[in-house]
C-alpha cells in the first residue's frame, strides 16, 4: 500500500470541529485519524459508549459526527455495533439498502477494559464485520478520573489517591490487546499518536477493510487525568513508544508483527516524568517504585519481542 500523507490529511473531516472535548485531548485526535481510514465514497455507522467522547460530541439535537451515530450505554457499544451490522447484512441481501457501510464502535478504557468487556468479547468471538476502537486514556476520565484496569501501576487517580498510605494504583495495567488476540479474530493492533500519524492511518484502514472483526487499542492521553501541558501530547506519545511502555504492533491472522523497535530504548522514567499523575515517584525514597515499573515494562517488551520473532 502506497502511503500519501498529504492525500490522507486532505480527506473530508468526519468529526466536525466545534465539539466540546478538552484542548490537548488524545481521544479526539485519535478518532479523527481513525476515520481517515475510511474511503471517501463509503459511509459509516458509529456506535459510541457513554464517555467523554459521547457527551462532548453529541449534545442533542446537535452532533459533531458526519456519519450515522448511535449513542448507547456504557457497557454495550460492541453489542449495538454488532447488531446493526447484522441487520445491515440482512437488508443488503434483500436489496433494501445499497452502498458500502462500515461499522465502527468507539469506547474509552472504562467502557472497554471493564464495563463493556463482556459484550466486546462476545462480538469479537462472533467475528462480526466491524471495528472496535478503544481510546485508552487510562482511567474513567468522564466521571472524575477514577482508576480502571487500564490505569498503569502507581498512577494517582481519585480512587487510587497518593498519600501517606498509598503510592497510587497498586495493580498492573491489564493487557487487553493480547486478550483480544486470543479471540482469534482477523486483525488486532496497538497504536498511538506517533510522529506523522502513519502508523494509526495504516492500521485504521487495515482494520476497517479487513473482513471480519478487528480491534484497535489507541493510547490517547488525557490532559486532566495525566496532568500535562496540552502542547506536550505528541511528545508524551513519542516517549510512550520509545520507552516501550506502549509498543506499536499488529496481529494479522494470528501473526504478530512489530511495527517499530526503538534504536535507543529510553528508560521509562522519561515517559513518567512528563505527567503530574506520577510526580510522587520522583520524591526521595521512591526510587524503587520506578525500578519496579521499569521491570514490568521490560518484561512485557521481552514477551512481545518473542511473540514477534525478534
Amino acid at each position: 500500500m502506497t502511503y500519501n500523507f498529504k492525500e490522507i490529511m486532505n480527506k473530508k473531516e468526519r468529526l466536525a470541529p466545534g465539539h466540546r472535548m478538552c484542548a490537548g485531548c488524545g481521544g479526539t485526535i485519535a478518532v479523527r485519524n481513525i476515520l481517515r481510514g475510511l474511503r471517501d465514497q463509503d459511509q459509516a455507522v458509529i456506535t459510541c459508549a457513554t464517555s467523554c467522547l459521547e457527551v462532548s460530541t453529541f449534545m442533542y439535537p446537535h452532533t459533531a459526527w458526519q456519519d450515522s451515530f448511535i449513542h448507547n450505554t456504557f457497557e454495550n457499544a460492541a453489542a449495538t455495533c454488532s447488531g446493526v451490522q447484522a441487520a445491515y447484512e440482512v437488508l443488503r441481501k434483500k436489496g433494501r439498502v445499497d452502498g458500502t457501510y462500515k461499522f465502527i464502535a468507539f469506547g474509552g478504557d472504562g467502557g472497554t477494559y471493564d464495563i463493556g468487556l463482556q459484550s466486546l468479547s462476545a462480538a469479537m468471538e462472533r467475528n462480526h464485520d466491524m471495528v472496535y476502537v478503544c481510546y485508552d486514556n487510562g482511567a474513567y476520565m468522564n466521571t472524575g478520573i477514577q482508576r480502571s484496569s487500564a490505569t498503569p501501576l502507581y498512577a494517582d487517580t481519585t480512587t487510587s489517591p497518593v498519600g501517606k498510605l498509598s503510592k497510587g494504583k497498586p495493580q498492573y495495567r491489564k493487557d487487553l490487546t493480547a486478550i483480544m488476540v486470543e479471540h482469534n479474530i482477523p486483525y488486532v493492533a496497538q497504536t498511538t499518536l506517533f510522529r506523522n500519524m502513519r502508523d494509526i492511518h495504516e492500521k485504521a484502514a487495515r482494520a476497517i477493510y479487513t473482513p471480519g472483526a478487528a480491534f484497535l487499542n489507541v493510547m490517547a492521553p488525557c490532559p486532566r487525568g495525566w496532568v500535562y501541558e496540552t502542547a506536550d501530547i505528541m511528545e508524551i506519545c513519542r516517549l510512550a513508544v520509545d520507552t516501550c511502555y506502549w509498543p506499536l504492533f499488529e496481529v494479522i491472522e494470528g501473526q504478530w508483527v512489530l511495527n517499530y523497535k526503538p534504536t535507543n530504548k529510553l528508560p521509562v522514567e522519561e515517559f513518567l516524568k512528563k505527567q503530574g499523575r506520577f510526580k510522587h515517584l520522583f520524591k526521595k525514597g521512591n526510587e524503587q517504585l520506578i525500578e519496579h515499573f521499569q521491570a514490568e515494562v521490560d518484561k512485557r517488551w521481552r514477551v512481545l519481542l518473542e511473540r514477534c520473532g525478534s
